[in-house]
């Protein structure tokens, strides 16, 4: 059974592209991105600054939409969901892991992990706090559940973080930089944490700049001028900057 699932695709996309308009200025942040990430997997997306991470993370999560391209989420063709399916999909289905906690300072931890479940209509009150308790004994932050955000170190706070991700059960969870905040002892802490939720059966694909955390995933993807491109071109690329991104091909492990 494990086979199976760790073989199953949960995301695929194919030929997707971003562009942005402003002041008749066309930038185009993704063109022509080919991707598969199997349920179960670990993926790390690196590459410069502006090459189109987060851009393309943003689109992953439904939080944005391509300007071409096909994207399917667990067999759902993204394209054809109504706003309020993407809300749901995205409530359900993912959970999110900023760079900046993005925690409401007001609202205590136990609050924070709460506040995604609030939304899911039907979830009965005694559920809601089986699954905040549980997330945050993952996270090992249940013991401070009645603090508030600015009373914790900012490890804790990303361990928050987490532990709100997961409170959903969510298909995947989609990481932007989650160590771009902390120091090199919390950053590799909290790569610990995103392994062990890897082992226990998390999928996982996660935007860093930094190799060192790159390397903690179990497959690689590299972008450049919006194009997935094999690690030795992308090195090439970097080290000749004049050299023409419209030669870039896409790197095989995308399509796996």
């Amino acid at each position: 059974m494990a086979a199976t699932v760790a073989t199953e695709t949960l995301i695929q996309i194919e030929n997707l592209t971003k562009v942005f308009y402003t002041d008749e200025i066309e930038t185009h942040a993704l063109s022509g991105v080919h991707l598969s990430i199997r349920r179960g997997e670990y993926v790390a997306m690196s590459g410069p600054s502006g090459c189109g991470k987060s851009t393309l993370l943003s689109i992953l999560g439904l939080l944005d939409t391509p300007t071409s391209g096909d994207y399917t989420l667990n067999s759902k063709a993204v394209a054809t969901l109504n706003f309020a399916d993407r809300s749901r999909i995205r409530n359900q289905e993912i959970g999110f892991i900023f760079q900046s906690f993005n925690l409401i300072g007001d609202l205590t931890v136990y609050e924070n992990v709460e506040l995604p479940l609030t939304y899911r209509s039907g979830m009965p009150a005694a559920e809601r706090k089986d699954r905040v308790h549980r997330s945050l004994e993952r996270v090992n932050m249940a013991h401070r559940m009645r603090h508030y955000p600015a009373q914790l170190s900012g490890g804790q706070q990303q361990r928050v973080a987490v532990a709100r991700a997961l409170s959903g059960a969510p298909s995947i969870l989609l990481a932007d930089e989650p160590t771009g905040n902390l120091d090199s002892k919390n950053g590799e802490a909290v790569m610990r944490l995103l392994t062990e939720l890897h082992g226990e059966g998390s999928t996982i694909c996660m935007v860093t700049h930094d190799p060192r955390f790159a390397a903690h995933a179990e497959r690689q993807v590299h972008l450049f001028d919006g194009k997935v491109v094999a690690e030795g071109e992308l090195l090439q690329m970097l080290a000749d900057p004049e050299r023409n991104s419209s030669t870039t091909s896409t790197h095989p492990e995308a399509r796996a």
